[in-house]
């Protein structure tokens, strides 16, 4: 058990010990530090890193506190890497990259599709109430490589099981497509009126190709090509679909392609913008899709604008009162090698641990040590509060 810190404190080095202190003493010796590093070697050599588990305002502050207050855009998020795929594909495919629906609306789905997720173990909570929907009679498909719990555990039985080979994402969906349109069972009338007809009419002679029939792909997929077939049927005939998909789709190569086809799906079937259906990421952390929409990338102010664009900067610089860097900044992994060259030396980590979290630990570890200030802001004295200065109890 460790408990939370409550009080400030500070270090003139990782080598001495802690002393505990008043605020007005911690954010006086944090903010000395970095503005004399600033005036040293300018402002690209600070930078920090958001949460993905903090609520907007504080991810807003934190971003805004880099860019306004440090000068520079070097400020990254670990959301960036695990669902880029489906900021992505999400914006390609409805112009804006967050799920659709909320956690409650799978108490409404008649059938619900699983790809590359692992709910019970991954996502608890949600998985409870998905279980509990289960339960009253909605349909499950599961598309994993993995027999996970829910595929039959007390009281869940999936109705279809596609244990697909692991990297074929795309050609299981193409071949539920293939299905789906070649039987005639995608819902035209609603494709007509609330999506872009002549780009369906493209997608489904792409699909309905030979080559992307289920059994064609059985080789590549191993599905069986008739339990795919009847899974499809179940999805696009069963009432409302819901789509929920994870890690297992977006950290793939193919993971923007994979998204796309996703929503391609929900599209083709109707699923999409009412209770019960959408396309819905399941993410790693509590509040990924905020951390990237409060702009925690170094290329993107909030809101995705992207940070080249002279009218998006001069809106943020007349709220803000100061100038902003028009290039982008530095992602974590280049702002520890930037540490390790000496041309990065202090950096803000608020709630993430990247010496725990991140890989290759010696070269975090590195480029933390490297770093004149290290201002770690958290709820515990973390693994990366080893090598801080400041310390900024949550």
């Amino acid at each position: 058990h460790q408990d939370r810190i409550t009080k400030p404190m500070i270090r003139d080095s990782i080598e001495e010990p802690w002393r505990e202190v008043s605020w007005e003493e911690a954010l006086g010796y944090a903010a000395g530090k970095l503005n004399s590093i600033k005036a040293q070697y300018g402002a690209r050599a600070l930078g920090g890193i958001t949460s993905s588990r903090c609520t907007n305002e504080e991810v807003w502050l934190v971003q805004k506190l880099i860019r306004s207050g440090f000068g520079s855009n070097n400020v990254d998020t670990c959301a960036r890497v695990c669902h880029s795929p489906t900021g992505y594909g999400l914006s390609k495919t409805f112009g804006t990259s967050a799920g659709t629906q909320d956690f409650d609306s799978v108490m409404d789905a008649d059938v619900v599709m699983v790809i590359g997720a692992n709910p019970t173990d991954g996502h608890p909570v949600f998985a409870s109430r998905l279980k509990r929907r289960l339960r009253q009679g909605a349909k499950l498909i599961v598309i994993d490589p993995r027999r996970i719990d829910l595929v039959r555990s007390p009281h869940i039985d999936a109705a279809y099981h596609l244990a697909l080979q692991p990297g074929t994402n795309v050609a299981v969906l193409t071949a539920i497509a293939h299905v789906i349109v070649t039987e005639g069972l995608a819902n035209e009338a609603f494709v007509k009126e609330r999506c872009d007809w002549d780009e369906y009419q493209d997608w489904a002679r792409f699909v309905s190709e030979e080559r992307h029939s289920p059994e064609a792909l059985e080789p590549v997929t191993r599905v069986p090509a008739e339990t795919l077939r009847e899974a499809a049927r179940l999805f696009a005939t069963g009432g409302n679909g819901a789509i929920y998909y994870g890690l297992g789709v977006t950290e793939h190569s193919q993971g923007s392609s994979t998204v796309m086809s996703i929503a391609n799906l929900a599209m083709a079937t109707g699923n999409i913008g009412r209770r019960g259906v959408g396309v819905n990421p399941l993410r790693g952390q509590n509040n990924v899709q905020g951390s990237c929409d409060m702009g925690s990338f170094p290329h993107e102010l909030p809101g995705y604008r992207h940070i080249s664009g002279a009218e998006v900067r001069s809106s943020f610089e007349q709220d803000w009162g100061v100038s902003l860097d028009p290039e982008p900044g530095l992602r974590i992994p280049n702002m520890l090698d930037a540490a390790i060259d000496g041309s990065f030396r202090a950096i803000y980590i608020q709630g993430e641990d990247i010496l725990q979290s991140d890989p290759n630990t010696q070269h975090v570890e590195a480029a933390l040590a490297q770093m004149e200030c290290v201002v770690v802001h958290d709820l515990f004295l973390n693994e990366t509060a080893k090598f801080a200065h400041a310390f900024l109890p949550g």
